[in-house]
């Protein structure tokens, strides 16, 4: 269905506000929203950046309401972390960690008493005075967890000889251009304290949560909005996991593509954004999904959950 013998596969969302004219952009400490220029003129603005847009693809094969993957990929091996001590009670795994299977969690943890840095590290065929083989850890987080191969992972622990690193092969990003602001402001309403501070003269205030106060917020209208991604075919087919596995993989990329363009575009609360126009040449969902279940069934990636305990 998908040429692997493509470099990259590369597609643009065009995207529109959900509900009036404005939306709110990413902010970060100490910089506010990201604006530029591009090369072609005009004033342009980060709406979402590639680390999230990270984090919000992976997200899509993630059911927060089970703690569980989606039932279209739960078959594929990931690591669960429990509680030591009280194993039944779930904390995180490695799909929800920023760092997978690099995680503070996982690491620390232990299966069936043995640290998971060594587990892993033996796993990946780390030692002394030996080149990385990348191949060979590619297959080892085919039965880990196959999404540190499609999202990145880095192991930047000193008792991880040689450090490796999977570089991200599905990135993504949402800009828009043509952009100008939008200001505005409220209050927030406080219809029982008439003043702001006690009948003592002491607390009471704004500080403690009481008390009406004024504030401004700045918005964004934009001539146009685009969602881009990009996965990376070669870097996928140079682990030699062969073609089926490497097709699985990319179609995995897709789907979630397909998926957040669906249902995963409510960024923040003053964030909801729809597609305006659908990329070109993405195939649909449930292709996607068919074809997703197959692989996974002929390849024999399944595996159950790897579940570890962490003591803290």
């Amino acid at each position: 269905m998908i040429p692997l013998d493509q470099p990259r596969l590369r597609y643009t969302a065009d995207l529109r506000p959900g509900l009036g004219s404005t939306f709110q952009a990413t902010n970060f400490p100490d910089i506010g929203s990201a604006k530029f220029q591009r090369a072609q003129g005009g004033d342009s603005l980060l709406v979402e950046s590639v680390q999230s847009m990270a984090n919000r693809l992976e997200g899509m094969a993630w059911d927060k309401a089970s703690q569980r993957p989606v039932a279209l990929i739960e078959a594929l091996p990931y690591v669960r972390v429990h509680r030591a001590g009280s194993p039944e009670e779930y904390l995180t795994s490695s799909r929800e960690e920023a760092h997978r299977l690099a995680s503070a969690f996982v690491r620390e943890a232990t299966l069936n008493g043995t640290p998971m840095i060594e587990v892993i590290r033996d796993c990946l065929g780390l030692a002394a005075d030996t080149p990385l083989n990348h191949p060979r850890m590619a297959r080892a987080l085919m039965e880990l967890d196959p999404f540190c191969l499609l999202h990145g992972i880095f192991f930047s622990r000193k008792e991880w000889l040689g450090q490796p690193r999977f570089t991200r092969a599905i990135s993504a990003v949402i800009e828009a251009h043509d952009v100008r602001e939008v200001i505005s402001g409220g209050r927030k309403s406080d219809h029982v304290r008439h003043k702001l501070n006690d009948q003592n003269g002491e607390g009471g205030g704004t500080s403690e949560g009481y008390g009406s106060v004024p504030f401004h917020r700045i918005e964004w209208t934009a001539g146009e909005i685009k969602a881009m991604f990009v996965v990376d075919v070669d870097l996928l087919t140079s682990y030699g996991l062969g073609p089926a596995v490497s097709e699985l993989l990319v179609l995995i990329a897709l789907w979630e593509i397909r998926t957040l363009l669906s249902r995963g575009l409510r960024l923040r609360t003053a964030c909801d954004l729809e597609v305006a126009e659908e990329p070109k040449d993405l195939p649909q969902q449930a292709e996607l999904e068919t074809r997703i279940a197959e692989l996974i069934t002929s390849q024999g990636v399944g595996a159950e959950p790897i579940t570890v305990l962490w003591r803290g």
